[in-house]
């Protein structure tokens, strides 16, 4: 396997201030567009042809000659990411938050392995577990059952999920977390923020 196909390439962009001045329809269907070129610049940088984004009827992502594909938006960042094998991006601003949510996102035993009362560790796991259901193609409802069950490093955690184990790498950038589901491949964030 070459060193390309060992690495997967999340693209995050910064949105364009000019953004900001759309309705709400309007942006919605904006982020869309520009993160859909996040995942354009992920899959050429990872030496793909062209992603063709669809979706099933459930609005799962549908994988394109061989080629799975994840986008996430929020109001000031996008990003996209293209690989070989079923992948979840997600991303967050980093905020204060009420307490009954680390309830809903996870459980005692997977608090105790960390800071339990620390925001940065609540979207650690948030965007975490995000990321995988994005890459199973569960939606939220599943969030308890991703189980955090080993936090690596600063940067990277492991998830149990559906008799699986995922690796989750985080990146931290000017107040926000991306998480992206990585396996064994390594990752190189490439930013775009000009």
């Amino acid at each position: 396997m070459s060193d390309i196909l060992k690495t997967i390439y999340p693209v995050i962009l910064r949105v364009p201030e000019k953004c900001m001045g759309l309705t709400i329809k309007e942006r919605v269907a904006f982020l869309s567009r520009f993160a859909r070129k996040a995942l354009e610049i992920s899959a050429q940088k990872s030496g793909d042809c062209l992603i063709k984004p669809a979706k099933d009827v459930a609005g799962i992502p549908v994988a394109h000659g061989g080629r799975f594909w994840s986008i996430t938006h929020k109001p000031q960042y996008v990003a996209g990411l293209a690989a070989s094998f079923r992948v979840g991006i997600d991303i967050e601003k980093i905020k204060i938050c009420k307490k009954a949510l680390f309830r809903k996102t996870a459980a005692e035993k997977e608090w105790a392995l960390g800071e339990a009362d620390n925001y940065n560790l609540f979207f650690r796991y948030w965007t975490a577990k995000e990321s995988v259901i994005k890459a199973e193609g569960t939606g939220l409802r599943d969030l308890l059952e991703c189980q955090v069950i080993e936090l690596i490093d600063d940067n990277n955690l492991v998830i149990h999920y559906k008799k699986k184990k995922w690796v989750v790498e985080h990146h931290m950038f000017y107040g926000h977390i991306a998480s992206v589901v990585k396996n064994s491949y390594r990752v190189e964030w490439l930013k775009i923020f000009d």
